[in-house]
């Protein structure tokens, strides 16, 4: 019998430590429903930081500014490295450096899923920012984590010299903003429900239960069913 099926989008950013946390908890919700549904996941374009230019800048003193000052910068992101280790992720701030524009990351995303590489993609990005303090802005540091991922180094030196994905990039980043997402993680079940933030991994359960409930009983026959 075949299971039904849960498609979800997850929006977000690859330099945001909640979207890395937010993966983790909704990987242990989907581990948990396994043999009860088949999940389909697409990874969608967001950028907190569009303003910082393409060779990125110190983080340090980006993120000190953005918080209102060095102490509150550390304070955020020493909680949430608590946070991050509590599902089993060693975030690094220290060793983060540089605050990169994240565009051509995303754009790699959407080449990565055009091959089937995606979710691997998606990965290797989070753990090279936070956990390995990697400067996404460097060209050459990109290519090393799509060739590691999976893609072919050639498709990928063409990628990168080209604008190839920004306008898809682009235009999911718009629609997103349409549909009123101003903040990340964002997640779409099934193209109708919306979850924000990184929620625990029992609110993830019980919602993918629901939602696939409902995708159950939609795809199936019985008495008062005209359709079978």
């Amino acid at each position: 019998m075949r299971m039904p099926t849960v498609k979800i989008e997850i929006v977000s950013d690859v330099v945001c430590p909640w979207c890395y946390i937010g993966k983790r908890r909704i990987e242990k919700a989907m581990d948990q429903l396994q043999g009860e549904f088949d999940f389909e996941v697409t990874y969608l374009p967001f950028e907190l930081n569009p303003q910082i230019p393409d060779h990125g800048i110190d983080q340090v003193t980006y993120f000190s500014k953005k918080f209102g000052s060095l102490e509150k910068f550390k304070q955020i992101s020493d909680h949430v490295t608590q946070v991050a280790a509590t599902e089993g992720l060693a975030f690094n701030f220290v060793k983060q450096k540089v605050a990169p524009n994240t565009r051509t990351a995303h754009r790699l995303i959407w080449l990565a899923m055009q091959v089937g590489k995606q979710p691997a993609v998606k990965e290797a990005l989070m753990k090279a920012y936070f956990e390995d303090g990697v400067d996404l802005s460097k060209s050459e540091n990109i290519t090393a984590i799509a060739v590691q991922s999976g893609l072919p180094a050639a498709r990928v030196s063409a990628w990168l010299h080209s604008d190839e994905g920004l306008q898809e990039v682009v235009a999911a980043e718009q629609l997103n903003y349409q549909r009123g997402i101003s903040g990340v993680p964002f997640y779409i079940i099934n193209g109708q429900y919306g979850i924000s933030g990184a929620q625990p991994t029992e609110v993830f359960v019980q919602a993918l239960t629901q939602i696939g409930g409902q995708v159950s009983t939609a795809n199936s026959c019985d008495v008062d069913n005209p359709v079978c």
